[in-house]
């Protein structure tokens, strides 16, 4: 009985050296899919959670939605503020593995969130030649944001290689 609690030990701490130099995250489904189905991140790598982020203002004379534009160019907006927050931590859009975007029911669309809309914005910066990693992700509507007009609120977790 020692003799296998003595290699499971040897064999355990054999394996954590490998583990944490995995090399690369692991995304999977469709590859046709804007996002992906499911991604594996290797043990050892840094996780970098981003808070939900809103569209910046684009009009300060306007009100509603024309203060922060469509849910495209919401979007836009959004995945740029989290382009930077991501920068900020030595990270960058290709590092992000989960999204959770959250869209409000726009007036123009009878109360109906714009996923069409949302998407276009979205595949500016995932699965582009340029970038085509594509993180999972879930879209929801939801009743309201913090201000009158907001659309798009989107929220992100990403993950890197340590830093040496």
């Amino acid at each position: 009985m020692k003799r296998l609690a003595l290699l499971a030990a040897v064999l355990a701490a054999g394996a954590a050296p490998l583990a944490a130099h995995a090399e690369d995250v692991v995304r999977g489904g469709d590859p046709k899919s804007p996002i992906a189905s499911v991604v594996t991140v290797p043990a050892g790598y840094d996780m970098i959670y981003v808070s939900g982020m809103v569209p910046p203002v684009i009009d300060d004379k306007a009100v509603g939605v024309a203060k922060f534009g469509d849910t495209k160019t919401q979007t836009i907006g959004v995945i740029k503020r989290l382009e930077e927050a991501l920068k900020s931590q030595g990270a960058s859009l290709s590092d992000v593995v989960m999204m959770r975007v959250l869209l409000v029911g726009d007036p123009a669309k009878d109360g109906k969130m714009d996923f069409a809309g949302m998407m276009e914005g979205y595949k500016t910066f995932f699965g582009t030649a340029e970038q085509p990693n594509k993180p999972s992700r879930i879209t929801s509507q939801v009743s309201a944001l913090v201000a009158d007009g907001m659309l798009v609120e989107i929220e992100v977790q990403a993950a890197r290689k340590p830093k040496k």
